[in-house]
């Protein structure tokens, strides 16, 4: 925390601060001076009627009462990396736009609306990567039309965490009264080392077949899924066949190879093999793959309580980047 020349702390932000990543410290309870502290970093995505509010890297909102307030700054962006390719927020969300199209768009400014019938919120959700060019709540009130004409609910994906990442716009968001519905992860890394693994039993194709289908976890896939799962740039569907001619695959995966990027997804293992590495062995073929195509690098998205994927990516060299969170309308 900011310590002053006469060894005291100091509260060095202001409410002009708002929109900058600070550290702050404060009491657990106002106005008691032997309190506990407790400490926040984040962006300060409001200062309004003695409340700060801040939004932490996971996109959680933490109000500190500023009565509380013992110490605070303006701190510098997250550390670089420390391994692994390097990356701005905006081209890793370009990436994973182009690996996951939705049926139809329309551009609102610098933001994109897509629509997909429904199929996941990746593909049925606002991309906001500039200025709508015009007041929020004007493009939000298109944003509802435009959804409604399609019979579906607005959501508005934004991002936490990283560099030109948008708290301030999920902060405006929740004081209109959209939730946060889903918030997920998504993590780097180099692609080489995804390679480094016996990957002679996987099966590549270009198309998701009817095995490969069968182990997808979606059920009932249609049309507009199978033109969403074969969207991007290069699409390369995995499969490891089942024990016996005829059973569905024992594990599946998809990646999009996209320029230095190779994107994984899909990747799931019947139950009755796992802990066998075939997770691993699914993601060394594609990764292969890739490489040959020119890839280096790789993302992934991972939901926050997926503690075994978590795992098995960090072991295979990945690491968060950002958060990702999908708002939904107030109904």
């Amino acid at each position: 925390m900011e310590i002053s020349a006469y060894g005291r702390l100091e509260v060095r932000i202001t409410t002009a601060d708002v929109g900058k990543r600070v550290s702050v410290r404060c009491l657990t309870a106002p106005g008691v001076t032997d309190g506990k502290f407790t400490d926040t970093v984040g962006v300060l995505t409001s200062w309004d009627d003695g409340v700060l509010v801040i939004t932490r890297k996971s996109g959680e909102s933490v109000r500190v009462d500023e009565s509380s307030l013992v110490a605070g700054k303006v701190v510098p962006p997250a550390p670089a990396r420390r391994r692994g390719p390097a990356a701005t927020y905006e081209e890793l969300a370009r990436v994973t736009a182009r690996g996951w199209q939705p049926l139809e768009s329309e551009r609102l400014g610098g933001w994109e609306l897509r629509a997909a019938s429904g199929y996941t919120r990746r593909a049925n959700s606002v991309l906001p990567l500039g200025d709508p060019g015009r007041p929020l709540d004007d493009a939000l009130d298109v944003v509802r039309r435009w959804y409604g004409d399609r019979g579906l609910p607005a959501y508005v994906q934004t991002a936490t965490g990283a560099e030109g990442t948008q708290e301030l716009l999920g902060a405006e968001l929740e004081r209109r009264g959209w939730v946060r519905e889903v918030t997920a992860d998504l993590w780097i890394g180099a692609l080489a080392p995804v390679a480094d693994a016996d990957s002679s039993a996987v099966v590549l194709s270009r198309v998701a077949d009817d095995g490969w289908l069968a182990r997808y976890q979606r059920k009932a896939v249609g049309e507009v899924a199978l033109r969403v799962l074969g969207s991007g740039p290069s699409v390369w569907f995995a499969s490891v066949p089942g024990p016996a001619p005829g059973d569905a695959p024992a594990a599946i995966g998809r990646c999009v190879v996209d320029g230095r990027w190779a994107g994984f997804g899909a990747v799931e293992v019947d139950p009755a093999h796992r802990r066998k590495g075939l997770a691993t062995t699914v993601m060394a073929a594609l990764a292969g793959r890739a490489l040959e195509e020119g890839a280096s690098a790789a993302w992934l998205q991972v939901e926050e309580e997926n503690a075994g994927a978590r795992a098995l990516y960090s072991r295979m060299g990945f690491s968060p980047h950002h958060a990702y969170h999908h708002y939904r309308e107030p109904s």
